[in-house]
């Protein structure tokens, strides 16, 4: 694509979306030409205004709701739905018509994310969508918004990045890349959203950065947004006198963010409301929700406020009669936020568990601990030996460190807007490593925490032209499908299960592996099912490694994988012997293949994203 005029970065989050670009005739190295899109987007009924941010909210409206022409946008006039801000506004009002959090069901590996099951607590008469759906009207206005301004640089000729969570699995960052094709995306790659963060920072810095890390320094990536925390650890490495980065681990993918805090927040108003003998129902709770958003993002981000008033509708309730009105004030916000998800705990705290019941409803698979601080200090007590390994790093680690030691923070998403929270996290996080006489890390300052995402992808897809710095890496797992082993029936016995890996930590884009030691019989005609499994911390395992044995913590299963080996030429039921192929490709995604061992014919083996359950 030589004649890509611009690099499009795309923040596809869970409560907004952002497209930033890249003008790359008019960038140099690393100083760089770039530019945030206002997309146009309903702010009320036939009227559309532009903004920086779409929020990620899709409005499904009864049929005899709004007159014609009140869902007209610019390039568009017979749409049924809308998104963005009037969605997330109209659904405040009418939430059983709203979708919202698309992006972290897209990931939930318990439904069926191509069925339509937004909004989950709908009644039968709404209609509904797929969270695949919902994330592909997001991508598709979006890309609609790009060329409405842009007519002399259509998008499907530029370069275009689209941000996902560090810790999605393969099948989550199939199904991305999927919604981006049926959204008219032609050219694209996926890029870990604490990466785009960190390349934001480097971008804006204007060569600064390397003046503000050296050798030697691991770099944690903070990312609270709207529905999920994320971390990962990049270390700076020196070679042939130039500064690298390397991502060396990721955390697990954690269902905690600002939704969270809007819900908890929602419960403290309710009681307060209780004790002065008002009740809500459940649509009122969802409407005080959304409410309590405002609010605490106002107080949280404004110390002089005291207090914010807080309306919730009211459907001619008898115990009510009329819209509730009360007030958040903001010793309540931050007391509940500071000490519910951001408490002040020892480095070896762990995030605590407890048994589901056997019944739930459908919905999300939140964090069971709201600790984000804790959650943080599991990963850096799991990866502590994660830099081991590294040219540089093997002279000074500390065989004593109970956990990994960041020298550098970086701080992304919407909630840490709050200077409060932001220093909570620094603050707990340097009482961890004075308690093991470590050097306190330090605050990297200068991120737009709504922008930096979209603008570091954009400045991603410039990089990977051969510009600027680039990090790297490669796969944030390793991967493994499970071999059951062959074994006399025993009643009450399960054969044992070895796990054997297909994709090694790190490996490359654009590069692939064959399993030549290990064949597999696969049924023509039918499809086959295979265990899955990924790994964060065994860095040595290499393609083919077959283990018998592994520590809980490990490896986590991820889903099953399938195959379907269609019979043509064979007969039905016909055992192919195959080997696989592990692929990771220049999008971002992971590929397996099955490759017949007696012909050239090979087959995708597909991601399982069906209902596990």
């Amino acid at each position: 694509m030589s004649d890509v005029k611009f690099s499009i970065g795309i923040d596809l989050g869970t409560t907004h979306c952002a497209l930033a670009y890249v003008d790359i005739s008019a960038s140099d190295g690393e100083k760089t030409s770039y530019g945030v899109l206002d997309i146009p987007q309903l702010t009320a009924p036939g009227t559309v205004e532009p903004s920086s941010l779409l929020p990620s909210f899709l409005y499904l409206p009864h049929a005899d709701e709004l007159a014609a022409g009140d869902l007209a946008l610019p390039w568009s006039s017979d749409q049924d739905y809308a998104v963005g801000e009037f969605a997330r506004a109209r659904g405040a009002l009418t939430p059983i018509r709203l979708v919202s959090s698309a992006k972290s069901w897209l990931c939930h590996a318990g439904v069926d994310r191509r069925a339509a099951i937004l909004p989950n607590d709908a009644p039968a008469e709404v209609a509904r969508v797929s969270p695949l759906e919902a994330s592909t009207r997001y991508l598709a206005h979006l890309r609609q918004a790009w060329d409405d301004a842009h007519p002399e640089a259509p998008f499907v000729e530029q370069d275009v990045t689209v941000t996902i969570p560090a810790s999605f699995d393969p099948a989550a960052r199939e199904l991305t890349a999927e919604a981006a094709r049926a959204a008219g995306y032609a050219s694209l790659t996926l890029l870990e959203e604490p990466q785009a963060a960190l390349y934001n920072w480097i971008q804006t810095s204007a060569g600064r950065w390397r003046k503000d890390v050296k050798p030697g320094d691991i770099i944690l990536v903070i990312d609270v947004g709207g529905g999920t925390s994320d971390f990962s650890l990049i270390a700076v490495l020196e070679r042939d006198g130039n500064l690298e980065l390397h991502r060396v681990a990721v955390g697990d993918h954690i269902l905690l963010g600002g939704d969270n805090m809007d819900l908890t927040l929602a419960h403290v108003v309710a009681r307060k409301l209780a004790a002065e003998g008002k009740q809500l129902d459940p649509w009122q709770m969802r409407a005080l929700t959304y409410a309590c958003r405002a609010a605490k993002e106002n107080l949280l981000t404004d110390s002089s406020l005291a207090t914010q008033p807080i309306v919730v509708p009211s459907r001619g309730s008898k115990l009510i009669g009329g819209s509730v009105r009360t007030e958040l004030t903001q010793d309540e916000v931050r007391t509940t936020i500071l000490e519910g998800f951001f408490p002040e705990v020892d480095a070896a705290i762990r995030p605590t568990s407890r048994t589901r019941g056997g019944l739930t409803q459908l919905g999300l698979p939140y964090a069971q601990d709201a600790g984000v601080t804790r959650h943080l200090a599991a990963l850096l007590g799991r990866q502590v030996g994660a830099t081991s390994e590294l040219e540089g790093f093997a002279g000074q680690i500390d065989a004593d460190a109970s956990f990994l030691h960041p020298t550098a923070v970086l701080f992304n998403g919407g909630v840490f807007k709050s200077d409060i929270l932001a220093e909570r996290t620094l603050n707990t996080l340097n009482g961890w490593l004075a308690s093991e006489n470590a050097e306190p890390a330090r605050m990297l300052t200068g991120a737009d925490l709504d922008l930096a995402v979209a603008r570091g992808a954009a400045y991603y897809g410039y990089v990977r032209r051969g510009q600027g710095v680039r990090i790297r890496g490669g796969t944030a797992r390793a991967y493994y499908v499970a071999v059951e082993s062959s074994m006399p029936a025993i009643p009450g016995v399960e054969p044992p299960v070895q796990a054997l890996c297909v994709a090694p930590f790190g490996m490359e884009e654009g590069t692939e592996a064959d399993l030549q030691m290990q064949e597999f019989g696969l049924i023509v005609g039918a499809p086959v099912h295979l265990r899955f499994f990924g790994s964060s911390v065994r860095r040595q395992d290499q393609i083919g490694t077959l283990l018998d044995f592994w520590q809980p913590d490990e490896l986590q299963e991820l889903g099953e994988i399938q195959a379907t080996l269609p019979a043509e030429g064979r007969q039905a039921g016909e055992v192919v012997q195959v080997k696989l192929r592990a692929i990771a490709t220049e999008t971002g995604t992971l590929e397996l293949t099955a490759v017949a061992t007696s012909s050239d014919e090979h087959w995708k083996v597909e991601f399982d994203v069906r209902d596990n359950g």
